[in-house]
């Protein structure tokens, strides 16, 4: 899937839950000066803000297939080799990064286990590649809720949890399927504070991802409807909401 939307309508539906997990993302890969890194499906570059904090500019590389957030993270890192391109062909040479690095990517894949194949072929022997998905297949992710409130209006409605990867246990399947080793997989969880229903509702109508596909797509009194029912199964503000990703760290 591409994201043909702009990077602030992003960043303000999931930049909130991402960046925050990029910090912990980051940590997880444990990534030193001196690797060379990539970030694949770098969006308007959360990840990336970590991997260059951590490393500085000319040691990370960034590659994803919306040219919305291609320029957005052109623009955020003035000079950082930032490509226009699809996982499942990666344009750069065997052996090329330290780590590979993917967050919140692998279930948007045309073909995942061809994504995973091509980070493994890019990073030197023994280098790592690493993977994050939220917990769409359960009730952790940042959306969990959202997709409740569709299924309580529509049952058969399936939103997210199908997507490869968003389930226990699925990312890392999908890594040994790509051939990778070492298999490690874990969960990170991020709690976001939001002071108002209105704070947590908007974003969703900006159009961003299957979620906002879904809004733009109902009428007045659907919409209506359907946020009136978030508001029902969410908390009294100010209110938290915690997101969980499983995640996964190999070998190449």
């Amino acid at each position: 899937m591409t994201f043909r939307v702009s990077a602030d309508a992003y960043g303000r539906f999931m930049g909130r839950f991402s960046e925050p997990l990029a910090v912990q993302f980051a940590e997880l890969a444990h990534v030193r000066p001196g690797d060379r890194v990539l970030d694949v499906g770098c969006g308007p570059g959360a990840l990336t803000a970590q991997l260059v904090d951590r490393l500085g500019a000319p040691a990370v590389s960034a590659i994803d297939p919306s040219p919305e957030f291609v320029a957005a993270a052109r623009g955020r890192f003035p000079g950082l080799d930032v490509r226009d391109g699809a996982a499942e062909s990666l344009p750069f040479d065997d052996d090329s990064f330290d780590a590979t690095l993917a967050q919140l990517v692998v279930h948007f894949m045309a073909d995942p286990v061809a994504g995973l194949r091509e980070m493994g072929r890019v990073t030197r022997s023994g280098g790592l590649v690493a993977a994050s998905v939220w917990d769409h297949g359960g009730s952790g992710g940042p959306l969990s809720l959202f997709w409740q409130a569709v299924r309580d209006i529509d049952p058969d409605n399936v939103g997210e949890r199908e997507l490869p990867g968003s389930q226990e246990g699925q990312l890392a399947e999908l890594f040994e399927q790509a051939g990778l080793r070492s298999i490690d997989p874990s969960k990170l969880t991020v709690t976001v504070p939001l002071a108002t229903f209105a704070d947590w509702w908007e974003p969703f109508t900006l159009g961003v991802g299957p979620a906002g596909d879904h809004v733009a797509g109902l009428d007045d009194v659907g919409r209506e409807t359907l946020r009136a029912r978030c508001e029902q199964l969410l908390p009294p503000a100010p209110f938290e909401v915690a997101a969980s990703a499983w995640c996964v760290r190999a070998r190449a």
